[in-house]
């Protein structure tokens, strides 16, 4: 069996738990789970707030549906001891702690995995990059409610919005550190394609959608593309799509199998 330390038992870690057991990863088991606070209900598997406890657990690979502070806290551990699989891709928008991972990565002998998780076409856009691009620009917009508690708050009244309203317009850089439950995908794109710098990132709330509609446009030695997703929110967190937690078993799935498609 291949074991598994999810970090994170929320929207991403819950699907990949419940995929498992029913029978979707035959050959995957959880050893173990991270979470923020203690759970008082059994499991069949290790379910913790104490790092050194989950750490002591021994697992194949690690998969984070955390967020950016778990990946902070906790990636350049848990490389030194197994693979790890990042979605909250957001926090690498941090040079030094990218590089430090990677650094981990490779003196221990294991990979820093970055799913495609809520975004298609990565492996078409890190593909192009090989000829070199000219021009990436991705535009993301969700439902007014799917940017609660963050700081578009601040600029409009996202209750009373009737037409769709520009909350971030810029690099991705600075657009994944400001949305970072929202965007993270967009950290995905840029660093597969032309760097998280010179990609360009417009971000909306827009009253007019009831989904998560994403479109990565890319223009380069290879020609041009548009790859354009409409996706249903989750019912517990308007803020990730449906397709993360299915991309997230899909990649685990790949990390098992013997037989490896779109690599």
């Amino acid at each position: 069996m291949f074991r598994i330390g999810l970090m994170g038992l929320g929207a991403i870690g819950e699907q990949v738990a419940a995929a498992i057991a029913a029978g979707v990863l035959p050959e995957v088991k959880i050893a173990s789970a991270l979470v923020r606070r203690p759970r008082s209900e059994k499991s069949a598997f290790l379910v913790t707030n104490d790092p050194d406890a989950f750490f002591e657990v021994e697992v194949d690979a690690f998969v984070e549906g955390a967020g950016h502070q778990a990946v902070r806290d906790h990636a350049e551990r848990a490389l030194k001891l197994a693979d790890m699989m990042v979605t909250s891709v957001g926090a690498l928008t941090d040079d030094a702690l990218r590089e430090r991972l990677i650094a981990t990565a490779k003196a221990n002998g294991h990979r820093l995995i970055l799913p495609s998780a809520g975004i298609g076409a990565l492996d078409t856009l890190s593909a192009a990059a090989i000829g070199g691009l000219d021009e990436v620009v991705m535009t993301v917009r969700k439902q007014p409610s799917a940017w609660f508690g963050t700081e578009a708050e601040k600029m409009v009244d996202l209750n009373a919005l009737t037409a769709p309203f520009t909350v971030y317009e810029g690099p991705v850089r600075e657009g994944a550190r400001r949305y970072p439950q929202n965007v993270n995908i967009s950290a995905a794109v840029a660093l597969a394609g032309a760097g998280l710098d010179k990609t360009h990132l417009k971000i909306v709330a827009d009253p007019t959608i009831t989904t998560h509609v994403i479109e990565v446009r890319a223009r380069g030695a290879f020609g041009s593309f548009t790859f354009v997703e409409d996706i249903l929110p989750t019912e517990s967190n308007p803020k990730t799509g449906m397709i993360v937690g299915m991309a997230i078993v899909k990649a685990v799935r790949q990390l098992s199998s013997p037989l490896v498609i779109g690599l």
